[in-house]
């Protein structure tokens, strides 16, 4: 099975079941001396951790993380920095009724109808569960970050159908983002959702949702003009994650109603001390319809962009499917799922944002002699 490892130089390998024994990391390609902890890591784990409250799972694992190499007296080596977590609470039978069937909106069939073969406990390698190493790497790459100046900031923009206040509207609060099981950034839609996502819980049914995320920080020049873009990049390692089914940056598919006169974003005198090549004036944008990016390259505006993610499919409604053998079948999926996975997507997001963006880093240091 291919597709475990992302990056070029800041590389990630994610490893790991639903119901194994445990599951983690490997990343290679950090530099040597970057002050790293435990606490780090395990302060980002915690803000996935499943049994958060609200629209999350009641599965309630301590998810402790362990490093087991790379690092020496709380810094880097520069060495493959290995992370494990051990599973704790897995309740495999809940799933021995499904070995057979396929159900909907999983990766079962396909999974089957390329391998021969897959993990019926909670979907395997296909689990949502599988994100907590990308989550343990992305805390690295974060560290990389915070030491570059760049900040990274997500929150729950839409969920059950209730959109959150846009970034930079008087009821846009970003101090509310942890402060409610939502992440969403405006106590009182949180509380609108809650009561919604509380009610399809009782109706055995689920919601979707977006994430947005702000990375402020960046300075211009990051990404490839051709195949390495910026956004392209992003755009991979979001839709990488299971639920995930599409992304806009900036003014996102509202450009395609738009006119080039009201998208276009004006350049102005910058107001930064950015490292420029010589004869190249420094400059900002009057808006920013682009999201931070143009032509695939970071314009030092904050970077901008909202992904889009489907209702859980695991619910317990009453659905028909087909089994092994061709039959149709009615099945009720039993086990302790996530009502909408907005809320524990955010540091997800975030964790795949700093990935991607770490690694971009490292490779513009290769950019000029």
């Amino acid at each position: 099975m291919a597709g475990n490892s992302s990056g070029t130089i800041f590389t990630v390998t994610s490893f790991g079941e639903s119901h194994g024994p445990g599951l983690g990391c490997i990343v290679d390609g950090c530099p040597a001396g970057l002050p790293l902890n435990i606490e780090d890591i395990s302060r980002e784990l915690g803000r996935r951790r499943p049994g958060g409250g609200g629209p999350s799972t009641t599965r309630s694992e301590t998810d402790v993380p362990e490093i087991l190499s790379g690092v020496f007296e709380g810094k880097t080596l520069g060495t493959p920095i290995a992370i494990l977590v051990r599973n704790t609470n897995q309740r495999s039978g809940d799933y021995d009724k499904l070995k057979d069937l396929y159900r909907p909106g999983h990766a079962d069939w396909t999974w089957e109808a390329k391998y021969g073969f897959r993990d019926h406990r909670g979907g395997g390698r296909s689990s949502a569960r599988e994100t907590l190493g990308r989550v343990a790497a992305g805390a690295i790459a974060k560290a990389f970050l915070s030491a570059q100046g760049v900040t990274i900031q997500g929150w729950t923009s839409s969920a059950a159908g209730i959109d959150a206040p846009l970034f930079g509207e008087p009821n846009f609060d970003f101090d509310e983002v942890e402060k409610n099981p939502l992440r969403f950034p405006n106590r009182e839609l949180a509380e609108l959702v809650l009561q919604k996502t509380e009610r399809l819980r009782n109706e055995g049914d689920s919601a979707g949702g977006t994430v947005s995320c702000r990375v402020t920080g960046l300075k211009p020049g990051l990404g490839e003009p051709v195949f390495g873009k910026l956004d392209a990049r992003l755009a991979a390692a979001m839709l990488s994650l299971g639920a995930a089914k599409g992304i806009e940056f900036g003014s996102g598919f509202s450009a395609a109603y738009a006119q080039g006169s009201t998208n276009n974003d004006r350049p102005i005198p910058g107001r930064r001390t950015p490292t420029l090549p010589p004869g190249v004036p420094d400059l900002e944008y009057a808006t920013n319809n682009a999201g931070g990016v143009l032509g695939g390259i970071s314009t030092g505006m904050p970077l901008e962009f909202t992904v889009a993610f489907k209702p859980v499919p695991s619910i317990l409604k009453k659905q028909e499917t087909v089994d092994r053998q061709g039959n149709i079948r009615e099945l009720i999926i039993e086990g302790r799922h996530d009502i909408c996975v907005c809320p524990r997507a955010v540091p997800v997001v975030e964790a795949m944002t700093a990935l991607v963006l770490a690694d971009l880093i490292l490779l513009s240091r290769m950019d000029r002699v």
